[in-house]
């Protein structure tokens, strides 16, 4: 499948091949959001920089849409790099990938078997199987899980019974259902992806069902570990609901990493608010200036 992407490169002249930094987007979003968002300020840092859509969603091909599979968004993110590594203007061994929300995730297991990928960096990552099975907050009803994946097992008889793809919507229809049903975090999402604020008519507003087992049993944390002796920067809010995912992570995986907070920020304020952003693109910046320097 043919996936579609923006490549962001610096206005400056270069004396040779740049960096390339491989920028993946939340679990719901486009390139044209928060992934465009750093791809773009990382350009003007000197990087060359690559913002796709996974496959399924976007503009990149695939269907059924709207389906979240995991294994391939890792291979889309290994994709990515070999996109990178065949272009003139990138160093091959200079090439470093950035994961926000899920694809902070995602990055992480595909950095544990790819050795290509130098460094890896993430803001507000999440391992969306947990959230899945334990919720943004952790604090979530077995129940709840459980009843997905009755309704996911429906799904893939109903589908096999020719009824057609089937599907639920991601985001309630109002902010003040989504405040009810998630709290802040539920709010702010639905803020970000339903608003002017941020909203883009290729984001994805529902899932397939059958994405729903395909999620459940995966882990983005599996094999942190393997990504050591390469450097880990792990970027997130203070205030962020999600933060105990990022820890965990950052407990699996090896040095040399770093766990940097930005105070006063939420999960969805470091997509796109610059209070947030600016500093968080400034110690990304930094991380791959240091990490993706040429050898000596």
């Amino acid at each position: 499948m043919q996936l579609a992407g923006h490549l962001y490169t610096p206005d400056s002249a270069a004396s040779g091949p740049r960096p390339a930094i491989v920028v993946g987007h939340p679990g719901s979003g486009v390139k044209e959001q928060a992934a465009g968002l750093y791809a773009r300020r990382l350009a003007e840092q000197g990087f060359v920089a690559l913002a796709f859509d996974a496959a399924y969603q976007g503009e990149s091909e695939g269907t059924p849409r709207g389906l979240e599979d995991p294994a391939h968004r890792v291979e889309d993110v290994k994709a990515a790099v070999s996109f990178l590594t065949a272009r003139e203007e990138v160093d091959p061994g200079r090439i470093g990938v950035l994961g926000i929300c899920a694809s902070g995730g995602y990055v992480l297991s595909a950095t544990a078997t790819d050795h290509r990928i130098r460094a890896v960096g993430t803001v507000s990552a999440v391992d969306i199987a947990r959230q899945f099975r334990l919720g943004a907050d952790g604090a979530q009803d077995p129940a709840v899980i459980q009843g997905m994946l009755d309704a996911a097992a429906a799904a893939r008889t109903a589908e096999a019974r020719g009824e057609g793809v089937q599907s639920f919507q991601l985001f309630p229809d109002t902010a003040e259902q989504a405040r009810a049903l998630g709290g802040k975090h539920g709010f702010e999402g639905f803020e970000y992806y339903r608003t002017d604020r941020a909203q883009h008519p290729r984001s994805a507003k529902f899932l397939t069902w059958s994405s729903v087992d395909r999620l459940v049993g995966f882990d983005a944390f599996r094999f942190a570990d393997l990504i050591a002796p390469r450097p880990l920067l792990m970027i997130v809010g203070s205030e962020a609901v999600t933060s105990w995912m990022a820890v965990e992570a950052f407990q699996n995986a090896r040095s040399p990493k770093e766990l940097h907070w930005i105070d006063g920020a939420s999960h969805v304020d470091l997509y796109d608010k610059e209070r947030y952003v600016g500093p968080a693109v400034s110690e990304l910046t930094d991380f791959f200036k240091t990490h993706l320097a040429k050898a000596k």
